[in-house]
């Protein structure tokens, strides 16, 4: 029973992942007004099987190995960065040498901020060229296509910090095939330097890959390099040529290169080819590029004097950063206090359902100090709820009290970092009076940086937090290293060098230019700025600079040199002559959504939203506005890709899903869990108790079915989920989900739904998603939700059989009444570890743990989180509870055990 108990520990300590789900028209359920997929034809999408090849030619004599007769003929990926303009484009082909027809899928990866701008593909002689429509108009398309019964078939899926850009296709024996995806990015300077990332993954052994990046800066390349990131495999095989203001990476592995072993028919070409440079900027701080209309200027001033700094830590210390998270916060935390001048002011303040300070003022950076904070974290002990609002405005009042003292040093700069793994559970839950309450609170001169942690964590509300108040966010996930990622966050901000910079074109309007006022300057970056001008009636383009630094007022112009970056491009065959008209539109449609988000009135956002669909259409780029419509000459075979919408779990503007929960409004007993029952039958059985009895008015239910191994292993036999019901009461409302079928019914009325389907379902408050043979995501008034995973296995399998796994997203929307074998988990218990110690085995370690009252010993292994990588799963950490549970779980685990899978358990 010990590896049920370290689920139920892992999932509501660890984190869970969105699912962007597509739509499927159903009876009664049925949403019609969205996107459907199609029915089995031409075009259909599977799920990918990745085989690998054997027995076929390759280049230099060399042979490849192929089990289902396809062979990838090459992988191209060609990069051309031109003053920090980067324009990409992946190119594949691939030959059904099969005498049966073959499914080839073309799946990639882009960086998430990319704007896709060109899609095309043949396929046995038949071109499908890619259109820019404005969304309604390309699902118009999309959705005509499918009425008629023409073929038709939907690109579209997000992934962590990338964006996946996805199609397949039925190929004919004999038949070949060519894929090209072109997209481009803006590289940002960060810890002085660029990255340029490309996620190279063929899938298989390609007789031709190459990987070619020109980097081109009329400003001179100061350095670059190709760090090994594929532990040392491809050593020597990147091969790069620089000069002064052009640079070139060749990436060509032979097919032998490609292999992960000399006799392994798998490719070692899974990750990312990185490249890293930076530009010349010694003798001035700024660089204008004057080009066909457009201009760009980008500025990073060095050798200043860090200017003094005021810096609140705001840490979330609930119990959801329990473990890994909060050791690697607190190591992370004591390396950045050492970081900190004698000059520099700071305390930290760390929250659960409750706000502490470590010191409630400021104090300067003195070793004594910075000696006791880090006492002061490393005793911190995660528990409790999420209380965002009240942490924040502690933080504001320290800073906002500490200037009307007089405290602070008119020249410093005040800074927030806010460190939290969730969304609030306690306090103020509404996300939009949160952000009211930090814009009214907090001064122009404080900015407040944001880092969200995990997968269930809010980010685009963190990022709104962050942007509204002269800040940036970014995200890491529970499988990056938080303690590396925190630093490296913080190191981007730590520096400032500047304050107040303003941007002043005197030939040019306002209108023309994108931002051209910022908050802060810090060492490592670059403030990017561009417009548009009239060739004709410009003769010499001056910006005028005017920022404050640690000493004094700065003031720095800069003359463009308006004729020789035209002589330059034009003698460089690799040079992008767009690049200042796409950087320009790149930026100022980035900017304007931005805008568009934070749009205090409807009539505002309207004319923005039309301002970045006129540009967008013009240049040709999918953005959350557009999509890009795929078709054949003849217009009977089409697809569709557009931007993935943003997540459901926040809303833009000031609207807001969902409210505060009262207490007890949902009843107890509502949430039994996975329990072994009498197996029924998917479809027309007939439920015991179709009514809840007199103690459950209002709630959810949620039983699960096991399933054994076909037999045991090692005398054991293991146990999975093969059935989890779900029963809403007050929507009278059953969805049963096996590992053959999803059923949904609700009165006399049953819809049924094959795993092979992608759908999504809506009735009343509750939307069921499906991802094709992937998951099923059940939400109830868009804030609390169910994830059902499931785990498909060879069919003649000794052993193992195929199974479901259930994740539930931590939420403040259960009752503190909630039980069940899960269900008691909702709120987590207070957990205390201690005593660590070596166990029986070396690898797995032993400790005490108090919890609810018990001491319990625990041991230390590794378990499976199947929700980033469905096939192989990423191992976690855990602390097996033993003994069935006991102590752990209230009562004994038999308990839990209801007849049917609709029974409701009986109060104790």
């Amino acid at each position: 029973m010990h590896r049920l108990m370290c689920f139920l520990i892992c999932v509501f300590v660890s984190e869970t992942q969105g699912f962007e789900i597509p739509t499927n028209g159903l009876p009664e359920f049925a949403e019609y007004g969205d996107l459907v997929e199609l029915a089995p034809g031409k075009f259909q999408f599977v799920p990918e099987n990745r085989r690998y090849q054997r027995s076929v030619s390759g280049e230099s004599g060399e042979t490849m190995e192929e089990a289902d007769q396809v062979t990838l003929y090459s992988y191209k990926v060609q990069s051309t960065i031109t003053s920090r303009m980067a324009n990409t484009i992946i190119q594949t082909k691939v030959v059904n040498n099969s005498p049966e027809p073959q499914n080839i899928v073309f799946d990639v990866q882009i960086p998430k901020g990319a704007f896709i701008s060109n899609f095309s593909m043949t396929v046995d002689g038949t071109t499908f060229t890619s259109s820019v429509k404005e969304k309604t108009v390309g699902r118009a398309l999309y959705s005509q296509a499918r009425a008629k019964g023409k073929t038709a078939g939907l690109v579209r899926s997000r992934a962590l910090d990338m964006e996946n850009f996805r199609t397949e296709v039925n190929v004919l024996p004999g038949a070949k095939v060519q894929f090209e995806l072109h997209y481009q990015e803006v590289k940002w300077r960060k810890l002085g330097s660029y990255e340029h990332r490309l996620h190279l993954q063929p899938g298989r052994l390609a007789r031709h890959l190459e990987v070619d990046v020109w980097v081109v800066e009329p400003q001179g390349i100061k350095f670059l390099h190709v760090p090994d990131t594929f532990d040392g495999h491809f050593d020597g095989v990147p091969v790069i040529s620089k000069g002064q203001q052009k640079a070139h990476v060749s990436f060509k592995p032979s097919v032998a290169q490609q292999r992960k072993c000399s006799n392994c028919s798998e490719t070692a070409v899974d990750g990312e080819l990185v490249v890293m440079y930076d530009v010349n900027r010694e003798e001035k701080a700024g660089e204008l590029e004057v080009f066909n209309g457009y201009f760009v200027h980008f500025f990073a001033p060095e050798n200043l004097d860090p200017i003094p700094k005021n810096i609140l830590f705001v840490i979330d210390v609930s119990g959801s950063m329990w473990g890994i998270k909060m050791k690697q916060t607190v190591e992370a935390m004591k390396t950045i206090l050492d970081d900190l001048r004698a000059e520099d002011q700071f305390s930290v303040i760390d929250f659960n359902h409750n706000v502490r300070t470590w010191r409630n003022d400021l104090v300067s950076a003195t070793k004594t100090q910075i000696v006791d904070a880090k006492k002061y974290i490393e005793k911190i002990q995660p528990s409790g709820g999420t209380n965002i609002n009240e942490a924040l405005l502690r933080a504001i009042f320290i800073l906002n009290e500490a200037n009307n003292l007089g405290m602070l040093d008119p020249e410093s700069v005040s800074l927030i970092i806010l460190v939290s793994d969730g969304d609030p559970t306690v306090g103020e839950l509404k996300l939009s009076k949160i952000q009211k309450n930090v814009k009214q609170n907090i001064r122009d001169n404080i900015a407040l940086f944001s880092l969200g942690i995990g997968f269930d964590v809010d980010y685009d509300f963190l990022k709104r937090l962050s942007n509204e108040n002269r800040g940036i966010a970014q995200r890491i996930y529970g499988n990056q290293d938080t303690s590396s990622q925190l630093k490296k966050f913080y190191n981007q901000v730590s520096t400032p060098l500047l304050r107040n910079v303003q941007f002043n074109y005197p030939h040019l309007s306002v209108s023309d230019v994108t931002q051209n006022s910022f908050h802060n300057y810090f060492g490592g970056s670059e403030i990017v700025v561009a417009g548009k001008y009239t060739p004709e009636r410009l003769e010499q383009l001056q910006s005028i600079v005017t920022a404050t630094s640690a000493n004094t007022e700065l003031v720095l112009e800069t003359l463009a040199e308006m004729d020789d970056l035209e002589d330059f491009l034009s003698k460089d065959k690799h040079a992008d002559p767009d690049f200042t008209k796409k950087l320009w539109a790149y930026l100022t449609i980035n900017q304007l959504l931005a805008e568009r988000s934070l749009a205090s009135t409807a009539a505002a956002k309207r004319k923005i939203t039309k301002t970045i669909l006129q540009m967008s259409l013009e240049h040709h780029i999918v953005t959350p506005l557009t999509a890009m419509v795929i078709e054949n000459d003849a217009g009977d075979e089409r697809m569709l890709a557009d931007s993935p919408p943003p997540d459901l779990s926040c809303c833009s503007g000031a609207l807001y899903y969902g409210s505060k929960v009262a207490p007890g409004s949902v009843p107890s007993w509502a949430n039994p869990s996975p329990t072994p029952m009498i197996p029924m039958p998917v479809l027309g059985a007939h439920v015991l108790e179709a009514t809840p009895p007199p103690h459950v008015m209002r709630g959810i239910l949620v039983n699960g079915q096991l399933i054994g191994a076909k037999k045991p292993k090692n005398e054991k036999l293991s146990t999975y989920f093969g059935t989890l019901g779900f029963y809403f009461q007050s929507e009278d409302m059953k969805i049963e989900i096996s590992t053959e079928t999803i059923s949904l019914s609700r009165g006399s009325h049953v819809s049924v739904l094959s795993w092979s389907d992608t759908a999504r379902v809506i009735n009343r408050r509750v939307l069921v998603s499906v991802k094709k043979e992937q998951t099923v995501t059940i939400t109830l008034d868009k804030d609390m939700s169910f994830s059902v995973l499931l785990h498909r296995v060879w069919k003649k399998h000794p052993i193992n059989v195929d199974f479901l796994g259930i994740y539930i997203p931590p939420t403040n929307k259960f009752s503190p009444k909630a039980h069940g074998l899960i269900g008691q988990f909702m709120h987590e218990p207070k957990i205390r570890i201690f005593n660590e110690r070596p166990g029986k085995v070396p690898e797995k370690p032993e400790a005490s743990m108090e919890v609810k009252g018990h001491t319990l010993t625990v041991t230390r292994g590794l378990q499976k989180d199947y929700r980033t990588d469905r096939v192989f799963g990423t191992e976690v950490s855990c602390w097996f509870v033993h003994n069935s549970g006991k102590g752990f779980i209230d009562g004994h685990y038999k308990d839990y055990l209801v007849p049917q899978l609709y029974s409701f358990l009986k109060r104790p």
